[in-house]
């Protein structure tokens, strides 16, 4: 009698026949046909011969081939069957009665019979333990595999198949490592070393799909031994990390271009924790930015006790060298430390981060460790309202250079502009003497009329007192005649008050009446009545006007047809004010007229450029428009807008 097979113990033999294809197992109906066939002929053979042997025995061929369906109620069956028909043969060939060795070759059958079938059934118990095991392997979300010691591979699972492209008949009897091309972090004997050492090893390593894709693996391995401890297999279980290790390496060179900008940037970076201003913020029913308005109002010392929440975590050397003159510093504290009791631009900032402000811009100054101060331009950049991390990043830009150029420019600009009205002034030389003598000559006349009546005999004193008034109000005259002159000469500060426009337009054109005579320019000009005040500086806005007159009767010069200038004020209805000089010259050339208002541009040959860039700057720094319109051979069109004071004033 064969002896029964014993029931397997790794999962991996499970598996081989849980993956075996429904096309290579055996039908269990041909299973049950052929085990009920076998079964009759031991029965015939049972009864029908006169062989001495334990036929019977052979009964357990059937129970062992009905095993093979895997169902226990044919396990069953096929014994029940093997044991009654081993009975009647029993009853048939020796009776009931009689006891001898028949008798003892019948109950060894029995026996036989009856083990076979608990053997079995203990067998088939095995094998759906271990088939639900390996069932369980192949639903896992890993790749797993088992080989022997030689590294011939003896189990494959779903997920290996799916991510590694190779089914179980590629994969099975194959050597792993050259299937899979797998590439090792240290020598593969050193590996081995460790997992027979200690029965496992775990690492990172690389494999390769069939299509070619490298994987990037983490990696268990346990070692299976026998009854004796000889090692009888690797259980290998694989993660894919590919795309971890991608994003993980991704996020290593992002922190690395951040630290390289961080450290290389020549704009002071510096990183700072809000966490404490938010729960201070949270803590008081603050972090509404109208709420938040309120309580500095009300409280303005929480500005101060803000700043000092504001912890700074760490500064670049740019910004060590702009505080302390250091490229390696301690951080400072806080913001406190940084800009001070004098700042007002943290209560704004503190309010853009109530209001879940992107970014926070501004301008203030740093206070230095040596204690001097410098201007800086600074922009705050906050995390979103709902994100945990509180970290914010403050670039600052050292304002210094900047500041102590434009306050250059503005001094070259107050230079110039002077210089413009001493040239222009050189220009109507002429004029300026020729209104100063009138009431000089004036002066001369009325004294010498007066000294005639005093000299009469009786002296005519009412003629005399007569003569000396005029004199007096003709020197008064002159003497706001050079007053103005010096005025328009001065390098004072340019101070807007109240003017009236009227008046300003006719003392402006009293200084070019000589340019123009002398020209023979036919002079208009048209006022509207009633033009309102506007707000401005007298020089300046005279400045303009006398350079656009002058400008206008110089472009006429020589021309043989009719030299006309023509000054036109009049309100717009929309608050301001036009005032509009229009020569009849040969007007701007198309290409010239984009130009014309840029410093050192001119089309004449001892013009400076600068008079009409200068004119432009004083026009919009009285919030007004200077614009030109020209047509060649149609003379140009200058227009002056300022706004009335009631504007300037809304």
């Amino acid at each position: 009698m064969a002896a029964p097979p014993r029931p397997q113990s790794r999962p991996y033999i499970a598996r081989a026949a849980v993956r075996a294809p429904t096309r290579d197992r055996v039908s269990p109906w041909l299973l049950r046909t052929s085990a009920a066939a076998l079964m009759l002929g031991i029965f015939l053979l049972d009864t029908l011969t006169t062989l001495e042997g334990a036929v019977a025995v052979l009964y357990v061929v059937a129970v062992l081939l009905v095993a093979g369906t895997h169902r226990r109620g044919d396990i069953a069956m096929a014994a029940a069957g093997g044991v009654l028909l081993t009975v009647i043969a029993y009853a048939q060939s020796h009776g009931l009665e009689h006891v001898g060795s028949q008798t003892v070759r019948a109950f060894v059958s029995l026996s036989a019979i009856g083990i076979a079938a608990l053997l079995a059934l203990q067998n088939q118990g095995a094998v759906h333990t271990l088939s639900a095991q390996a069932t369980l392997l192949d639903v896992s979300h890993d790749m797993i595999f088992v080989r022997d010691i030689a590294g011939t591979i003896t189990f494959w699972n779903a997920t290996a198949e799916s991510v590694y492209g190779f089914s179980p008949a590629q994969a099975l009897g194959r050597h792993a490592d050259e299937l899979l091309g797998t590439r090792y972090p240290d020598r593969r004997e050193n590996v081995e070393a460790q997992l027979l050492a200690t029965g496992r090893w775990e690492g990172v390593l690389e494999q390769v799909t069939r299509h070619g894709n490298t994987l990037v693996l983490d990696s268990r391995w346990v070692l299976q031994r026998d009854d004796k401890g000889r090692p009888t297999g690797v259980l290998e279980t694989h993660t894919d990390i590919t795309e971890r290790k991608a994003a993980y390496a991704a996020l290593v060179r992002s922190e690395q271009r951040f630290r390289r900008m961080f450290d290389e940037s020549r704009i002071g970076v510096l990183q700072q924790d809000w966490s404490a201003v938010r729960a201070e913020l949270d803590a008081c029913g603050l972090r509404d930015a109208d709420a938040l308005a309120h309580h500095i109002a009300e409280h303005p010392e929480f500005v101060g006790h803000a700043r000092r929440l504001a912890r700074i975590q760490e500064v670049n050397p740019a910004f060590a060298m702009m505080f302390a003159g250091s490229k390696s510093m301690t951080a400072p504290a806080s913001v406190q430390d940084i800009i001070g009791d004098a700042d007002r631009t943290f209560a704004a900032a503190l309010l853009a981060f109530a209001r879940g402000d992107a970014f926070h811009e501004g301008e203030t100054e740093i206070v230095r460790r040596g204690g001097d101060r410098a201007p800086v331009l600074f922009t705050i950049t906050f995390p979103s309202a709902g994100d945990a991390d509180a970290s914010v990043l403050v670039f600052v830009v050292d304002n210094t250079e900047r500041q102590r150029a434009q306050d250059a420019l503005l001094l070259a600009q107050t230079e110039l502009a002077h210089a413009s009205r001493v040239s222009t002034l050189g220009e109507l030389t002429a004029s300026i003497a020729h209104e100063v003598n009138q009431p000089l000559m004036s002066v001369v006349t009325y004294g010498e009329a007066g000294m005639r009546w005093l000299r009469r005999d009786p002296p005519d004193l009412h003629e005399v007192d007569t003569a000396i008034s005029r004199i007096v109000s003709e020197g008064r005259r002159a003497g706001e005649i050079v007053q103005r002159i010096r005025s328009f000469l001065g390098k004072a500060t340019a101070g807007h008050e109240t003017l009236d426009i009227a008046t300003v337009i006719e003392e402006a054109t009293r200084l070019v009446q000589h340019e123009l005579a002398r020209g023979a320019v036919d002079f208009h000009l048209e006022l509207e009545a009633h033009l309102p005040a506007v707000r401005g500086d007298r020089v300046q806005l005279q400045q303009v006007l006398v350079n656009l007159m002058v400008n206008a009767s110089q472009a006429m010069t020589g021309q043989s047809s009719r030299r006309r200038l023509s000054v036109l004020a009049a309100g717009t209805g929309d608050g301001r004010i036009d005032i509009v000089v229009a020569d009849t010259g040969p007007g701007i050339a198309p290409e010239h007229l984009e130009r014309l208002f840029d410093p050192f541009f001119t089309t004449r040959p001892e013009g400076m450029g600068m008079g009409l860039a200068i004119c432009r700057t004083i026009a919009e720094s009285h919030g007004g428009r200077l614009g030109v319109e020209s047509t060649p051979g149609n003379g140009a069109t200058f227009r002056l807008s300022l706004a009335t004071a009631t504007e300037v004033s809304a």
